[in-house]
């Protein structure tokens, strides 16, 4: 059986709201909700999207590294903000510390955060149990082929494999309803 180690980051709010930073199970571990503070706790940068969402990725590198996994190893994250057209700006820094080994990922706005200049969290999901190159990045057109497979499609130069919608030019009137 596994061990599951709790790693604090002795953050005054862990012991009140009852949580660890990060919890580590063997190969993988999950990195709580992280917002834009600095070492001694202080939010960094009120009212700017972008400062906030770069520092929450650092803040969760220092905790991935300290756990002693890599940064490269992010498989996933959730990231809730308060106002999601300023999508941009987070993206911006996501892609700035996470974009050469680009995790899943989620994006959700939501009303709070728990402090009122809070505009970003992040969670991450770590996983060492393989190495990077196992599988090569998808090239552009290889979702599409392999949606057309799944489709029934018998060669990846098939026009598509989408069934027809009254949306498309070439799909069927539908008939009328009588009143």
């Amino acid at each position: 059986m596994g061990v599951i180690e709790r790693i604090a980051s002795n953050a005054p709010w862990e012991p009140i709201f009852g949580y660890s930073r990060a919890v580590k199970a063997g190969e993988f571990l999950a990195v709580s909700g992280t917002t834009a503070t600095d070492e001694r706790g202080l939010l960094v940068g009120v009212g700017q999207m972008y400062v906030q969402a770069r520092q929450a990725l650092l803040n969760i590198k220092t905790h991935v590294e300290r756990a002693g996994f890599d940064i490269a190893n992010v498989v996933r994250t959730r990231v809730f903000t308060t106002d999601i057209s300023r999508f941009a700006e987070i993206a911006r820094a996501h892609r700035e510390i996470l974009g050469g080994n680009p995790p899943a990922s989620t994006l959700v706005e939501v009303k709070r955060l728990v402090h009122p200049d809070m505009l970003v969290e992040i969670e991450a999901d770590v996983w060492a149990g393989a190495t990077e190159g196992a599988s090569k990045p998808e090239t552009k057109a290889a979702p599409r082929i392999a949606a057309q497979k799944r489709a029934g499609a018998t060669s990846p130069k098939a026009k598509s494999a989408v069934p027809k919608t009254a949306a498309s030019p070439k799909a069927r009137p539908r008939p009328r309803r009588r009143k």
